[in-house]
């Protein structure tokens, strides 16, 4: 305790704070990266005019509560202020579309990854650059407002991520963290730069618009992890920490985004390592050792905080129907007197699936909550069906739906393993769905027919990879790569457990694959028909 307390008053720990979907929340850690403190704020994006956004005041309001409730933590365990940090960094769920003007006035309401409404755009420019880009990517969210003939457009001056724009204001840099540019607009993996052909086929494509700008001009500059970013200004202090006991000059380490700092969290940064987090949505990133031979819709094309490029499979939906079926066998223990606490309901649940047919006996269903794009789908439609002969008991049932939880996860990365024969050595996996060691990550294995690890750590989550980041800014030895400090200097340690794939459960799982996609046509017709 003493030591922690020398630390803190020394300023020799780090900070970091992550804008995920639901929840702001702030790791500071010692310099060995042991967490020590932490703060979070709740918040929900809010569906306004057609639009799917956080207000400026829901952005510093939750920032400021979050690192508030940071400041109490270290008061009430170690008795002393926050006035200082080693380093600090912040990161946010990607992409999106925040654009000002030369004011710094915010143009249009910020504009999150989850609006799917630039699918012309998307279209238009996957086909301009042979390179898939993604509706919830940055790009395609002004070429639709260009396509849109918006009037903001005219005015743009600067466009950023949710975490570019906080990075921005804390510290007056109007850079980013070349994993999160990488989802505003495609990256030269060999310059850590945006690619150039394709800034300027953008450039030629708007000609016509007589805009003012050129699109280097109002993109952030993208800059490697370990990269200098600035320092916090006092005017960043005051808007971090109103009540004015943080000093400002901290040292800020380029902000990412929610994919990066997840490669971070799990050690996932190196060629052929992967990472998977599984939660409300799942996706899966492997670090590639060579490019795709072509653009594929359902892939996406993104990098680590280094540069690397990294193959994306991002899924809407992932445990929300198989939590509310959960739910359902909750419902049910409460009417008989039977109240049970989640982990005992969750743990029977899922362990009973392993008692079941490696390929469900014949059930089938699709957990689609919202749409899918990877078996494109715009919306959804939960369902559940079976051959009258198939075998219908309690364990077929909660294996089928855990393996239509990674049911379009295994679509893209069948098409990244088998057409495009690329190798991951392992996935480290994170989120909910692997909250029953020995099933979840079984499951997962099962479906990718690749081995599982699963640590301690990765459920300090995202933070706590900004922190790292952080560190690493500050620490790492002249030419130390991001791979080698992680692998050296923050995991050397640490417990994993690996999960190996078994035979049975890979070829069940295929078995069930195959009534997978030939059954879409059934959820097509839920779509079409359950308005």
């Amino acid at each position: 305790m003493g030591e922690v307390k020398g630390l803190i008053a020394e300023g020799k720990t780090f900070l970091g704070i992550e804008f995920g979907s639901t929840r702001i929340k702030a790791v500071l850690t010692d310099e060995k990266y042991n967490p020590i403190a932490s703060g979070s704020h709740g918040w929900e994006n809010r569906l306004e005019d057609g639009i799917w956004t956080y207000t400026l005041d829901d952005i510093w309001g939750g920032l400021q509560d979050c690192y508030a409730k940071l400041t109490e933590d270290v008061k009430a365990k170690y008795g002393v202020e926050l006035e200082t940090v080693g380093a600090m960094g912040f990161s946010a769920m990607m992409h999106g579309y925040m654009a000002f003007d030369k004011e710094g006035t915010l143009l249009a309401p910020f504009r999150t990854w989850r609006n799917t409404i630039t699918e012309e755009a998307s279209e238009k420019l996957t086909d301009l650059f042979g390179y898939h880009i993604p509706q919830r990517w940055s790009i395609a969210h002004l070429y639709q407002a260009i396509l849109n003939k918006e009037e903001h457009v005219s005015k743009v001056d600067f466009f950023t991520t949710l975490a570019g724009y906080i990075h921005w204001q804390l510290t007056g840099e109007k850079v980013l963290g070349v994993g999160d540019a990488s989802g505003m607009f495609p990256i030269d993996s060999k310059t850590c730069d945006y690619n150039q052909k394709m800034v300027q086929q953008f450039d030629e494509l708007i000609a016509d618009k007589n805009l003012s700008w050129k699109l280097e001009d109002i993109l952030p500059k993208s800059l490697p992890a370990g990269a200098r970013a600035g320092e916090l200004t006092a005017e960043g202090a005051k808007k971090l920490d109103p009540s004015g006991k943080l000093k400002a000059g901290i040292p800020v380490c380029p902000p990412e985004g929610d994919a990066g700092t997840g490669m971070v969290a799990t050690n996932s940064v190196g060629v052929r390592t992967g990472n998977i987090s599984a939660g409300t949505s799942v996706f899966s990133m492997v670090v590639l050792e060579h490019s795709l031979s072509k653009a594929y819709p359902e892939l996406d094309l993104v990098t680590t905080p280094s540069g690397e490029e990294v193959a994306m499979v991002h899924c809407n939906n992932c445990t929300s129907d198989l939590n509310a079926w959960v739910g359902l066998f909750r419902e049910f223990a409460g009417a008989i007197g039977k109240d049970v606490d989640d982990d005992t309901l969750y743990g029977t649940l899922y362990r009973k699936a392993m008692e079941g047919d490696a390929d469900c006996g014949g059930l089938l269903a699709y957990n689609y909550f919202s749409g899918e794009s990877i078996t494109g789908f715009n919306e959804g439609r939960p369902l559940f069906a079976r051959r009258p002969d198939a075998k219908f008991n309690l364990s077929n049932f909660m294996r089928t739906h855990l393996y239509t939880a990674l049911g379009a996860l295994k679509v893209g990365n069948d098409i990244l393993m088998k057409e495009e024969n690329v190798k991951a050595d392992f996935f480290f996996g994170q989120g909910g769905f692997f909250k029953i060691r020995g099933v979840g990550d079984r499951v997962m294995a099962a479906a990718l027919d690749t081995p599982i690890k699963l640590m301690e750590t990765a459920g300090e989550g995202g933070p706590w990879g900004q922190a790292i980041l952080a560190g690493y800014m500050m620490q790492k030895a002249e030419g130390e790569t991001l791979e080698k400090y992680l692998s050296d200097k923050v995991f050397a340690s640490g417990k994993v457990e690996t999960c190996e794939p078994v035979a049975a459960d890979v070829a069940g799982f295929n078995e069930f694959m195959k009534d997978y996609n030939a059954g879409l046509a059934i959820e097509k017709a839920a779509v079409d028909s359950i308005k």
